[in-house]
């Protein structure tokens, strides 16, 4: 997604020449926490205490890790306390982008830039590394907080719960090991293994990736044939985690990313499990598939060099379920 290197924007911002053809992930550099009193939280400095509009959510609708943060934040009724800014769907040579010319990019709602990079580097002058959304501003001093989903979705599930009296807990303490554990699985087999068969450039890499895609998309469909959500019968950050990738699996992962032994339609339980989570209240108005669909086949040009947009299957989300409905 892009990294500033000496202050100089780089576009290629994953190198699999050195893994044998693997993708990589790199690890978040911003680790602050907004908690209730600004005290410190589990990383980073404090002083970032939860507070009505004192904070700005950046966020592209194509990307899997800023549309969790979007969820937590409809769900938790943040929408009057955090505000947020749209990139365009397109990330090419000069990365996230805050053009408008695309229905649902917003631009800068802040200052105006014009590329999510100098948001970095306002906050950084000398930045050097992966730019990347979600982004979490702080306004009263200028500062990211984070800019790493799993730990912004944390914060937002109850850092403002005294304000909003929103008490909602898709984190909670006794499921805590067995979601951490199911966070695991799904993560590298999943959620990260999409983008490993997607982008490896060998065929062993890709077979060894794709493989564990529908290991874990096997595994759990058998899981949701005897459960109703991943974690102790209620919906759980684990489930919300994962919806993110299962909503882009057809329309993207599927062909853009060679993930093609079935479709997330073929298998019932996820389909179904899909459509119920995509039908709790708030969550459809997070899910924007054109911009998915614009910004993977548009902005990946060493996999679709032409830029050819698929005419792509009508997925309806809001089709009936046969599932119970999400309790929450």
């Amino acid at each position: 997604m892009g990294q500033l290197v000496n202050g100089n924007w780089d576009p290629a911002w994953y190198d699999t020449a050195s893994t044998g053809g693997r993708f990589q992930r790199t690890v978040a550099r911003f680790r602050n926490w907004i908690t209730p009193d600004g005290a410190p939280g589990p990383s980073g400095d404090g002083d970032f205490r939860a507070e009505p509009g004192r904070y700005h959510l950046y966020v592209s609708y194509a990307c899997p890790w800023a549309h969790r943060t979007l969820i937590f934040r409809a769900l938790k009724g943040l929408e009057g306390l955090i505000d947020v800014s749209a990139v365009h769907p397109d990330m090419l040579d000069d990365g996230w982008t805050f053009a408008t010319d695309f229905p649902g990019a917003t631009g800068d709602a802040q200052f105006g830039l014009p590329f999510l990079r100098d948001l970095y580097t306002r906050a950084v002058p000398d930045m050097s590394g992966r730019v990347t959304v979600p982004v979490l501003w702080d306004k009263a001093t200028g500062r990211i907080v984070s800019n790493e989903s799993a730990e912004i979705i944390r914060m937002f599930n109850s850092a403002f719960d005294g304000i909003t009296g929103n008490g909602r807990d898709f984190w909670p303490e006794p499921l805590r090991d067995q979601i951490e554990a199911v966070n695991t699985r799904i993560y590298r087999g999943f959620n990260n293994g999409v983008y490993r068969a997607g982008f490896a450039t060998t065929q062993a890499a890709y077979d060894e990736a794709v493989r564990e895609v529908f290991d874990t998309m096997d595994w759990l469909e058998d899981h949701l044939s005897r459960a109703p959500f991943l974690v102790g019968g209620v919906v759980t950050e684990a489930d919300w985690r994962l919806f993110t990738t299962l909503v882009r699996f057809d329309p993207v992962y599927h062909l853009h990313f060679k993930c093609n032994r079935n479709r997330l339609v073929d298998f019932p339980n996820l389909w179904a499990y899909t459509r119920a989570l995509y039908q709790v209240p708030g969550v459809a108005d997070t899910v924007k598939l054109d911009h998915i669909v614009r910004h993977y086949h548009y902005s990946h040009d060493t996999i679709n060099p032409n830029r050819i947009l698929p005419i792509n299957p009508v997925i309806d989300f809001a089709a009936p379920h046969g599932r119970a409905a999400p309790q929450i």
